[in-house]
């Protein structure tokens, strides 16, 4: 399953060290960052929960950028 998701960050470095840690997070099977558009792909697992998977990204990701924001 993949999902769309709105992201708040500054620098395109920031938005890499987003997708890095997004695609560490378990049951996350890749994330893609596009600063750009300040969007995030994300596909997930199979079998894997969206909602309680999100924010542990969320939270991964304000370890290595805390002003950023991923809306879901």
């Amino acid at each position: 399953m993949k999902k769309n998701y709105k992201i708040d960050v500054d620098c395109a470095n920031c938005a890499q060290k987003m997708e890095d840690a997004a695609n560490k997070t378990d049951g996350v099977k890749n994330a893609v960052v596009n600063f750009m558009t300040l969007k995030m792909q994300v596909e997930f697992d199979d079998g894997a929960n969206a909602k309680e998977i999100m924010p542990r990204v969320l939270e991964a990701c304000k370890k290595i950028e805390p002003d950023c924001e991923i809306y879901f």
